[in-house]
């Protein structure tokens, strides 16, 4: 079964490595916005980026964090993720940095996003139950051949997570 997802990621470093998982077709996701829509949003201050994320978010059972050098404990992306878990979303990450921009450069392994988001009562790292995954493979082809292999099924299981959560 395809799920509608929705991805977050950190848009400069990373676009080129998001469309290429996004690109992959086991998973629906939201619509990218072009650079001038982004800054149309951005341009109408917080209270437009809430309001383009609730609508991004709109009939999506997943949030898929695509984790590259700098993603962890971004403003927006510590919000997607939160709002996505107060939703009842599943969520996981997904690391992308082994895979390759157009410079044909691969990057730094960053923090778990997740370790920086914190749930329930005790204040706990969401971390401690959500998964993010490391992709396998000594090369970005190898990398992005995993993401396509197991993407979908990070997917089922988040949701069964964030279910039992």
């Amino acid at each position: 079964m395809t799920r509608n997802c929705f991805y977050s990621f950190h848009y400069v470093p990373d676009c080129v490595r998001a469309s290429q998982v996004r690109q992959i077709g086991s998973i629906e996701g939201n619509k990218p916005a072009r650079d001038n829509d982004w800054e149309t949003v951005v341009g109408g201050g917080d209270a437009a980026i809430h309001k383009w994320i609730d609508e991004q978010m709109k009939g999506c059972s997943c949030t898929i964090v695509l984790v590259g050098a700098e993603t962890a404990n971004r403003k927006w992306i510590n919000e997607e993720i939160a709002k996505s878990w107060n939703k009842g979303m599943g969520v996981v990450g997904i690391r992308i940095h082994g895979l390759k921009n157009f410079d044909q450069q691969t990057s730094t392994k960053g923090d778990n996003p997740f370790d920086y988001v914190h749930y329930g009562t005790n204040s706990e790292k969401l971390s401690s139950i959500v998964k993010c995954y490391d992709p396998a493979g000594v090369d970005s082809k190898a990398r992005y051949a995993w993401i396509e292999t197991h993407l979908a099924n990070a997917v089922e299981e988040a949701i069964k997570i964030r279910n039992s959560n």
